[in-house]
């Protein structure tokens, strides 16, 4: 199964127009929730800005500077990650290039639970019709434009809501789709 989550301001950016995500910054309750659903990935198929940006829960002790911290270090530092990359030769910590094509690579983990994340790659995964649930923590602020959660689809595509939660004013949806 394929899980596209992302922290999405209520006007549908995951990024705002400066690229910036501050507003998404996760209150204690939401941040183990973050970390309950990364123990149960099998994986993590991501771009080269987001793996960027998360590679510092490998590198960086400050981010073990509370228990919390340190549990999602473990967590996400023991998590495959698999980077889509047109301009990376290597990279560092539980990682590797994808070898394939995303199809290929999706396709390698048969039977496990996998997210995406990266606004470009999850777009190609939606395009192919690869992801098989949508999580969002859906902040209450517009930001009016940005780096959209979703791409522009040519056909309607039909969900089933599975939950909602509220964690101190963001509120998680979560969908699979209709099949």
């Amino acid at each position: 199964m394929l899980v596209y989550t992302m922290n999405v301001s209520a006007d549908g950016f995951i990024a705002d127009r400066e690229g910036a995500f501050a507003w998404s910054e996760p209150s204690e309750e939401q941040f183990r929730r973050h970390l309950a659903e990364t123990r149960e990935l099998g994986g993590f198929l991501c771009g080269r800005k987001l793996y960027e940006t998360m590679l510092v829960w490998e590198t960086d002790p400050a981010m073990r500077s509370d228990e919390l911290g340190a549990a999602f270090a473990d967590a996400w530092g023991a998590l495959t990650k698999v980077v889509f990359s047109r301009t990376l030769d290597a990279v560092q910590g539980n990682a590797r290039l994808a070898e394939g094509t995303l199809q290929g690579e999706v396709a390698t983990t048969a039977g496990s639970t996998v997210a995406i994340g990266g606004a470009g790659l999850a777009a190609a995964a939606i395009e192919l019709d690869l992801v098989d649930e949508f999580h969002l923590f859906r902040h209450p602020i517009f930001v009016g434009g940005g780096t959209p959660y979703l791409p522009p689809v040519t056909e309607d595509r039909h969900l089933r809501l599975l939950e909602t939660t509220t964690f101190q004013g963001v509120i998680y949806e979560s969908y699979a789709r209709a099949r």
